[in-house]
């Protein structure tokens, strides 16, 4: 090539390359609002071996939509006694102190128990009052930090030491084997984690186990998968969910 064609060749402008550089990285951020691609489920594979089949995007969704109305928003509301707070008594001219209760947020917390596709939506979906955390086998998800527990269901009740009984304001699982002794040793995790509200998904032959083991009931909305499974699966709750709403 001659110094002639390269003179020739088009150049952009500081301006334009900026704004080129700009759009490139509005993009890689629509894909990934988080900037963890490779943590995305889609990027991270199915393992068969594990009985791993990922959940659609909308039902990923569905279900991560409505953990977070259940756990409440703006999480459980305590009250604490604010001893400085002043208190106008017009009619006798003067002011006073007077102890007042004011509510206080604490963060809603989720558990996601063998269920990472829909950890991944409530990680795109959550505020600064939810907090999340993903009980999973697979330590492919360990990329994912402190939110990352790992959870072997054959031992329901092996966790850190920091994970209290009853600290999860919802539990979401799905138990990875439609087998009677996994599901009844996934709903012994699930009763130890909930504060009382659990969202099951799970095929629908275990329908009568899951109601014995967690007093849960089938939901109208259908879960679907990234592949057609032979088995068909359901969604169950133990409260009156949304999922049995609008479907």
């Amino acid at each position: 090539m001659s110094d002639s064609d390269d003179d020739d060749a088009p150049h952009l402008s500081s301006h334009a390359l900026a704004a080129l550089l700009e759009f490139y990285a509005e993009q890689k951020q629509h894909r990934d609002p988080n900037g963890d691609d490779k943590c995305n489920i889609g990027v991270i594979e199915e393992n068969w071996q594990l009985s791993q089949f990922w959940y659609s995007q909308e039902t990923a969704l569905r279900l991560a939509k409505e953990a977070i109305t259940a756990a409440g928003e703006g999480g459980r509301k305590a009250f604490a006694r604010e001893p400085q707070s002043w208190c106008q008594f017009s009619k006798l001219g003067c002011c006073a102190l007077t102890p007042l209760t004011v509510p206080v947020a604490h963060s809603s917390r989720v558990a996601c128990l063998s269920t990472p596709s829909v950890y991944q939506k409530l990680r795109e979906l959550r505020s600064e009052r939810l907090s999340v955390c993903l009980f999973e086998f697979d330590r492919r998800f360990a990329v994912y930090g402190e939110d990352f527990i790992f959870y072997d269901y054959s031992h329901p009740l092996d966790f850190p030491g920091d994970i209290a009984a009853h600290s999860f304001d919802v539990v979401i699982a799905d138990p990875p084997y439609l087998s009677a002794d996994c599901l009844k040793k996934t709903a012994e995790t699930v009763r130890y984690l909930t504060r009382g509200k659990i969202l099951l998904c799970t095929g629908a032959v275990m329908e009568e186990a899951a109601a014995r083991l967690l007093g849960v009931t089938p939901c109208r909305f259908l879960p679907t998968h990234q592949r057609v499974l032979a088995n068909e699966f359901r969604c169950y709750a133990n409260y009156d969910s949304g999922l049995d709403h609008d479907v």
